[in-house]
């Protein structure tokens, strides 16, 4: 028999495997299939931001700018919020009562307004942790790089100065210098950092002319990056990470756990295949630690990260000049 629980912000759970957010975690009934079919914890579908500061203009419309809006933001009524923030915090309500795995709840943030009162809330209402999903887009030509990251540092402070229970920060891989950013976010007080998560892109369609929209699901490939960056920061940060992106099998979970993570999130797969592709995975994962007498986690996690392999130095490769230089097409 082999032993897949882990502990994950703190928290023990019975599986590395965590039901990323998306649609699949935005309802109970759904909630309840994914811990029946063996998923370690759930991140609830995200509330955006956005949504909360479109309920807010329409009672702010007399402010003077938008600025004033998202300022005055911190003191209006929370009651204004009733519809957005209230289903969303009954959604928590109901789960924790009928759920036994942790709750994790999570935000889709734009700003570093309005995260005191709202994290409050979520925590009042019994989530176990909570995940911050930031991805600021530095397409303005007049933010600097250290303008865009005290964005990053103020939204944590004010999340973890507010709540008693562990946060999450989800992440982009577009930092100017990723390694520092990543060490420097683990020392605020976050209990995990998650890489990576999914943007939204937008394509053109040549034939309409149009802005329409790419693939809404992840691919195989978007795990190699996960894979290196895990590799590089495991043990080397001062929280746990939490793996997301391009986790398509049950060897995609393996490498990640082989490079240092301590947990593993899933959303594409459980579209493609269904949920019950959950009891698949624990299958397959536990069939590989039989063959190599792995009985749990902790014995092989990490065997592979950057401080732990011989080979470290292939993880900060970004040239092909040696695969290209074999490679032939014929």
């Amino acid at each position: 028999m082999v032993d897949l629980s882990t502990r994950y912000m703190g928290i023990t759970i019975q599986s590395p495997i965590i039901a990323g957010s998306s649609g699949l975690t935005g309802r109970l009934e759904s909630l309840l299939e994914l811990e029946r079919n063996g998923v370690g914890a759930v991140v609830l579908k995200s509330i955006f931001e956005e949504e909360i500061l479109n309920e807010h203009q329409v009672h702010l419309g007399s402010l003077d700018s938008f600025q004033s809006e998202l300022e005055y933001l911190d003191y209006y009524d929370y009651k204004l919020r009733e519809e957005k923030v209230g289903n969303y915090l009954q959604l928590i309500e109901k789960a924790k009562k009928k759920l036994n795995i942790p709750i994790i709840a999570s935000v889709n943030c734009i700003s570093a307004h309005e995260w005191k009162a709202f994290a409050k809330s979520i925590a009042s209402a019994g989530a176990d942790a909570l995940e911050i999903n930031a991805m600021l887009l530095p397409a303005d030509l007049k933010k600097s790089p250290d303008d865009m990251e005290a964005l990053y540092d103020q939204i944590i402070h004010k999340v973890v100065s507010s709540v008693n229970i562990p946060v999450a920060f989800k992440i982009s891989p577009y930092f100017t210098s990723l390694a520092n950013s990543a060490l420097r976010f683990s020392k605020s007080g976050i209990s995990s950092l998650v890489m990576f998560n999914r943007t939204y892109n937008p394509d053109i369609d040549i034939y309409e002319q149009s802005i329409t929209h790419s693939n809404i699901l992840s691919n195989p490939i978007d795990l190699l990056n996960t894979l290196r960056w895990t590799a590089i920061l495991a043990n080397r940060i001062n929280c746990d990470i939490s793996a997301s992106g391009g986790v398509s099998d049950a060897a995609s979970v393996i490498k990640l756990l082989l490079a240092g993570a301590q947990t593993v999130q899933v959303a594409s797969t459980l579209y493609k295949n269904n949920v019950q592709y959950v009891n698949e995975l624990h299958n397959e994962i536990g069939r590989w630690m039989s063959r190599f007498e792995y009985t749990n986690i902790e014995q092989f996690r990490g065997k592979l990260s950057y401080n732990q392999t011989e080979n470290a130095a292939q993880f900060e490769r970004v040239q092909f000049m040696k695969y290209f230089g074999e490679y032939n097409h014929e």
